[in-house]
């Protein structure tokens, strides 16, 4: 299956939402599977309108819950043995951005196909793109600082205060990470990590590269279109909105000028219907000789 946009379809939004992080979920799921669907991954609803995404080798699974129990709407699980625990386990709720749950599935698509040493990766410090301190790369290049909000825990911020990366240190319950917002990581925006419009956590075992690709999306400057009128897709009085313009016709070639001008010429007069006079009159025969 071919889920690549078509460059020529319209923007599906009427207003940029910047940053884009004050953006909030599209309402639309489907781009953030289109990766995963097209490795052939299982897909099945319950009667709830549920989805379920099942791997080929049944170690990843991830769940879209409209009618979950609780407001994780995206929950990805991965397995060393498919009927043991998660190896690690990844959750966006009902309000984070469709971009940000898509750049983590892109990731793990192509994780997938690299084989179970790379989907399973956990952190390892040292190791580059596996160090736990890549992710936070791309964030403070666009200028995010450091903090500290309480013990134990190592953050990042945006600029303006309105979102977050947290990290926490230390030894974690395991299911707990997997059931609450108690995880490893924690990526929000809003008023305040306590009070966060939406979020995204991950355990301790999630693969740096997923994590990674998820704060290059956040940290891109390009805004997001959204709809004005659809409050729930942007946090109302923070986000900042821009209108879409149309696109500006093309600018018109010499040859299309020649063109224009020759299809707006009247066709020429045969040359017996042109006046020779200018007084509607017709001059006096001459007389004759004397």
């Amino acid at each position: 299956m071919n889920h690549e946009p078509d460059p020529h379809q319209q923007t599906d939004g009427d207003v940029y939402v910047s940053p884009r992080y004050l953006a909030s979920t599209s309402g639309i799921g489907d781009p953030a599977l289109a990766p995963l669907l097209d490795l052939d991954w299982d897909l099945r609803f319950d009667e709830d309108s549920n989805g379920y995404l099942t791997a080929p080798d049944r170690r990843v699974r991830l769940g879209y819950l409209p009618e979950g129990e609780d407001d994780g709407l995206w929950r990805i699980n991965a397995y060393r043995d498919p009927f043991g625990p998660p190896t690690w386990g990844a959750c966006f709720n009902d309000r984070a951005p469709t971009e940000f749950v898509q750049a983590f599935t892109t990731a793990l698509a192509a994780a997938y196909k690299q084989g179970p040493d790379a989907y399973l990766a956990g952190p390892a410090a040292g190791m580059e793109e596996h160090d736990a301190f890549f992710a936070f790369v791309p964030l403070l290049n666009q200028g995010w600082v450091i903090d500290n909000p309480r013990w134990g825990v190592f953050a990042v911020q945006s600029p303006d205060g309105r979102c977050g990366l947290e990290f926490t240190t230390g030894t974690l319950d395991p299911a707990a990470e997997l059931t609450t917002r108690g995880a490893r990581w924690q990526l929000w925006a809003g008023k305040s990590s306590d009070r966060p419009v939406w979020y995204a956590t991950a355990s301790t075992n999630t693969p740096v590269a997923l994590l990674t690709a998820v704060t290059e999306s956040v940290a891109d400057p390009a805004p997001l279109p959204r709809w004005r009128q659809d409050t729930y897709s942007y946090i109302k009085g923070m986000a900042q909105l821009t209108p879409i313009l149309p696109p500006a016709p093309p600018t018109p070639t010499p040859l299309d000028v020649r063109r224009a001008l020759a299809a707006r010429r009247p066709a020429a007069l045969p040359a017996a219907s042109v006046p020779r006079w200018s007084t509607t009159s017709r001059p006096a025969l001459p007389g004759p000789r004397r």
